[in-house]
Parts: C-alpha cells; structure tokens; sequence
C-alpha cells in the first residue's frame, strides 16, 4: 500500500489559503479518483476539493472550519501499491519527509499567520501563540500543536517566559549560549490578536444566527480591503433619459428575440469597460512596491443571495457587445442563485461595477474589491426635475454612479475624467447612436 497526500489547491490567483467549511468523507470511505473530498472556502470563491487518486481515506489532517494555506495536506489516502522495490523507495521517502518535517520547524516564516480554529483555542486556554512552535508548512501553528500542549499540561503563558528563572540561562554550556542568535535578547514583538467579540447579553426573544464560512470570508476580505486601502469617494449625476428610452422601446422585442432580459445594468458595465479602455490607469492593482496596470478588461459584478455575496467575472467586457454582455449578467445570476458557480467564473477580475440601484438605493460607498484599485456603484434612475441648459425645469431620468477608489493607485483627477467619459457615453445613448447588437 501507497499512501497519498491531498493538499490544499490554489482556487484563484491571489488565494493563499482555504477554509474546509465541510468534510464530504470520513476515514474508511473509498473513493474514485475526481470524486469531492471536501468544500472548501475562500475569500473569493466556494469549491469542492477533488481527489487525485482511488483508494481509501487515511487521514483527515484538518477538521471542519480549519483555514490552511495553499499547498498544506488536508488529508492523506491510502492506494494499492506495487512491489517490495517499490515499499522501499516509499520507505525513503518517508524518512525524507521526516526530515523535511524536522527542518520545517526551524522555518518560521508562516508562525504568525493563524487559523480561526487556532486563535479560538489559544483564546480559551491563555496560550501565549509566540512561545508555541508550529509543525506546519513554514512553521505554522496548527491546531493538533495546541491540542498536544493541552493534553501535556504544559501550556505556555504571556507570564511564563519573563517569569522563567535567569539563572536557567545562565547554566547553558557556553557552546550553547553562542548558538542563540542575537535577536533572541530583543524584546519579542507579539503578533496582533484579534479584537475580542463584544459580549452582547442574549435576551429572551433574541435570536443567535451562527456566522456562516462564507460570511466569515466575505468579512475578512472587507476588512483586509479597508485596513490596507485608503478609500476615497466621490459622485457624478448622469442624465439617463435618452438611455432609458431607448432601452424600453426594445426591452419587449429582445427578450422574446434572445430569451433573457436586456437589463439597464447591461448599458452601464459596456460604457465602463468601453471608459477603462481609454482611461487604463484605472484598470490597475497594487502589488506594495509597484503598481500592475492590466491589459485585459474585466469586470466584476456582484451577485447576492440571502445570506451572502459572490463577485463574478464579465471577461474581456470591452469587446462584446451590450447584448453579449446582457446575456453573460443573466448566465453568471444564474449560476450563483443555483450553486452552478465555478471558481473560474470569478477569476480574473480588474474592476467591479456594483447594481446598487436594484435595492433602491440612490447613493452609496462601496468598499473596493481587493486588489483592485476602484469599485462603481450604479444606483436607482429616478426621476427628478433638473435645471436644463435653457434654464427651464424639466423632469429627466437621473442616475448617481458613486465611485470608490484607492488612492495609493489613483487621484481624484484621473478618476474625474473617467466618470466624466462614462457619463458622456451613457448620455449619448440612443437609438440613433448605439448598438445593441
């Protein structure tokens, strides 16, 4: 017998690491190879884990609500194998491996980096995190390390190690002391902690809803984006009257013609995408010491669901048509509200158009699609009466587009002029002008 490792797979491009929000088997089960292992979730996309091979469940190195990064085993499986040479050759790999473990533990490049599950149970016990040496892939702590300390008794404290005996150092043989590296007589630097929960008394009639793994993620991914982004905001008016006319006078015909709906949000994200061709220092991403301004458009848009939020991907928006674009909305909120969404599907994107507008909503500040450098919110058209060149009052429809932008990758000018393009496109949309098709 051969014994398999599954690890953690990459489920998008600036994904590091994945929350098991589910185990679809047990220890024991048999599986075929491709058959789902586990659901796996990520700030970006839900996943199922498929496995690579046939054969028996070994091990499930990870427990339900365990975060682990990209490339960390999950579980192990046991397959048929062939003959002593090869038990030989597993043997040696098994003793590397070992080795490989034993040099991990030097490696604490991934210490401070800690799953909910390990915060939780360091949080309960008083584990001082800095004082435990983590077992896992670049020395991180994983939850079977704390689980180990509490079974032995020996759990360490923030107290323990100024408290420790100074003649205990003195007593190393001096080989010993010279090893230590100079940096251990810093002060150690304690990674931040969580802010702890608020304690909210529940009351008779409160209702206790449990904080779903999509949840979780979609608020880590918000508070990620506005810790590290500095937000601003700004607003334009747009004259949507020619749009919205020319918009209802084939919204009937082209839903019996195509089968689907030609949506207003359809115009919108086609007079982005056609605005970031021009304007490409919008269509950019901040990568710490330079800034990636990306080729392709692709835009983001948001879907919701009762209970959470998915961002797929409108890829190469600017070279398909209001109506191509039409029917790729329809398809991807489809796919969302049936649970048919793939991790492709929301890959890729390089700014998010947001339909504020079909809650009602008339203004609002979006937070930015990490790492992207901007989001637009399209809000309700509504009709209000407007002051016009001639000075007399007429009714028009009106829609705001608010834009939230990060101003380590962009100014107040640049994001001016683009919104300013936007509007011009959208209030010289008419059946005279525009093509739908």
């Amino acid at each position: 017998m051969v014994i398999e490792q599954i690890k953690m797979p990459q489920l998008g491009e600036s994904v590091t690491e994945g929350t098991i929000s589910k185990w679809l088997v047990s220890v024991g089960d048999k599986v075929n190879k491709y058959d789902p292992l586990a659901e796996v979730m990520t700030d970006k996309v839900n996943a199922e884990v498929p496995s690579s091979f046939t054969g028996t469940i070994k091990e499930l190195v990870a427990e339900d609500g365990d975060t682990l990064a990209v490339g960390e085993i999950i579980c192990t499986i046991e397959i048929e194998g062939g003959n002593g040479e090869e038990v030989g050759v597993n043997e040696q790999k098994a003793d590397v491996s070992e080795t490989v473990e034993v040099l991990q533990q030097t490696d604490q490049s991934n210490k401070v980096r800690y799953s909910p599950a390990v915060l939780k149970i360091s949080q309960e016990h008083g584990i001082d995190l800095t004082q435990v040496t983590g077992t896992g892939a670049g020395g991180r702590i994983t939850r079977k390390d704390l689980l180990k300390l509490i079974e032995s008794g020996n759990i360490p404290t923030a107290g323990a190690k100024a408290a420790a005996p100074k003649k205990a150092e003195e007593a190393k043989p001096a080989a010993v002391q010279e090893t230590v590296p100079s940096v251990s007589t810093q002060p150690a630097q304690a990674p931040k902690q969580p802010v702890p929960a608020p304690i909210i008394p529940v009351e008779a009639g409160d209702i206790e809803i449990p904080v779903t793994g999509i949840r979780k993620a979609i608020a880590a991914n918000m508070l990620r984006s506005k810790h590290e982004a500095p937000h601003a905001w700004t607003m334009i008016e747009v004259d949507a009257t020619n749009l919205v006319e020319y918009r209802n006078s084939l919204k009937n015909e082209f839903k019996q013609k195509e089968g689907f709906n030609l949506t207003f949000f359809a115009f919108f994200v086609k007079a982005v995408a056609q605005a970031l061709k021009e304007f490409p220092q919008i269509n950019s991403m901040w990568a710490g010491d330079k800034i990636i301004q990306k080729k392709d458009i692709n835009i983001s848009i948001a879907v919701a669901t009762d209970d959470a939020l998915y961002v797929p991907v409108i890829k190469h928006a600017d070279e398909k048509t209001i109506k191509g674009i039409a029917r790729e909305i329809s398809e991807l909120a489809v796919k969302v509200r049936t649970n048919k969404l793939r991790s492709e599907d929301m890959q890729g994107g390089t700014f998010t158009v947001n339909n504020t507008g079909s809650f009602g909503s008339v203004q609002s500040m979006g937070i930015i699609n990490y790492p992207q450098a901007a989001i637009l919110q399209v809000e309700s058209i509504v009709k209000r009466p407007v002051v016009m060149n001639n000075g007399m009052i007429a009714v028009r429809d009106m829609v705001n587009l608010c834009m939230s932008l990060d101003h380590r990758v962009l100014d107040g000018l640049v994001c001016g002029r683009f919104l300013q393009r936007v509007k011009e496109i959208l209030e010289n949309t008419s059946k005279s002008t525009t093509s739908i098709y």
